[in-house]
């Protein structure tokens, strides 16, 4: 079957617990952990309630997708356990193909706590489990060249030979939001791949990281880090496509090598749970370029509407809209 979109990387089994007992601390002078998530040492933490819910930036993207109309399918890598095929139902529940989902028997399925403070700040401590065995196969080859789209979230493990099989593809456009291994990896490292990148997208915290990479701008003030279209300015320079750069609470900004575009966070009915926020704008903001032709500005308020709509509930996957239905643009 040929896909409007393919996304790839992981898929986890969450669970959320809220506590109030946390304190958010200002440390700017370290530009990479600018803000700290503090907790009394030795301390018994009480848990207000807990949720049993799904993740990974593959099956995120993928779900939310199908919510607005796509023919999806994840690439992702689970265990043969009760959470892979927990995540198995979820997926085909949700509208989501699972023909190019692996189990894994050697390993269990990926698995995330997610500590979810006042406010719906969040911290996630995650076991890649499978995941870290991510592979693509030769047929999985061949359902990838004929997608119109391939969505690429975080992948872990022997991430550059996956990698180099995707940016292979000659047909699909991709849109790529890295993890931390990518991060780290540097510029230097992804160049080859970002220069054949349609959409890349990125939060301002990995912005600054990649950024630094480059020796061009080691010793660079924090002022000049912390300024988002320097930023922008900076990826470009790597990538022919659009670049995206989430910052939370600022929003979002676009640059395409002709016009910087920003949208600030749309007002939430409720603020719940942001995990998975990134997530749902970034490919929110490739549904949009779809459904919109190729309009930015309307793509960056369809992210801001549907990561407004999930910020109300726990969990990455829900609350997320129908992209099609909404006409009016502010």
């Amino acid at each position: 079957m040929k896909y409007d979109i393919v996304t790839i990387g992981g898929a986890t089994k969450d669970i959320a617990f809220l506590t109030t007992e946390g304190i958010l601390i200002d440390n700017h002078r370290d530009v990479l952990r600018q803000k700290l998530l503090a907790f009394e040492y030795g301390a018994k933490i009480m848990i207000d309630h807990f949720h049993n819910l799904f993740g990974g930036g593959a099956a995120n993207a993928a779900v939310n997708f199908a919510a607005s109309g796509f023919e999806v399918a994840c690439l992702s890598r689970i265990g043969v356990d009760d959470s892979g095929r927990a995540i198995i139902d979820n997926l085909s529940r949700r509208g989501v193909a699972i023909e190019l989902l692996s189990q894994d028997r050697s390993a269990a399925t990926g698995l995330s706590f997610i500590l979810v403070a006042k406010g719906g700040e969040r911290i996630i401590f995650t076991s890649r489990g499978a995941n870290d065995n991510f592979k693509i196969s030769e047929s999985d080859r061949k359902i990838l060249a004929g997608a119109k789209w391939l969505y690429l979230a975080s992948l872990s493990g022997d991430w550059l030979k996956n990698i180099n099989y995707i940016f292979a593809q000659s047909g699909p456009k991709i849109a790529w939001n890295p993890g931390l291994s990518q991060c780290q990896a540097g510029l230097k490292k992804l160049a080859p791949f970002l220069k054949n990148t349609d959409v890349f997208c990125i939060n301002k915290d990995e912005a600054i990281e990649l950024v630094l990479s480059d020796s061009r701008y080691h010793g660079q003030s924090p002022d000049f880090l912390n300024s988002v279209k320097n930023l922008l300015l900076a990826l470009k320079e790597r990538v022919p496509g659009i670049v995206l750069i989430t910052d939370g609470q600022y929003g979002a900004d676009v640059y395409d090598g002709k016009r910087f575009y920003h949208q600030a966070v749309l007002k939430e009915k409720k603020r719940v749970d942001i995990t998975g926020v990134g997530d749902v704008f970034n490919s929110s903001f490739v549904a949009g370029l779809e459904i919109t032709k190729g309009d930015i500005k309307k793509s960056l308020y369809l992210g801001a509407k549907n990561t407004a709509s999930k910020i109300a509930y726990f969990g990455a996957q829900n609350g997320l809209l129908d992209l099609r239905k909404i006409k009016k643009f502010n």
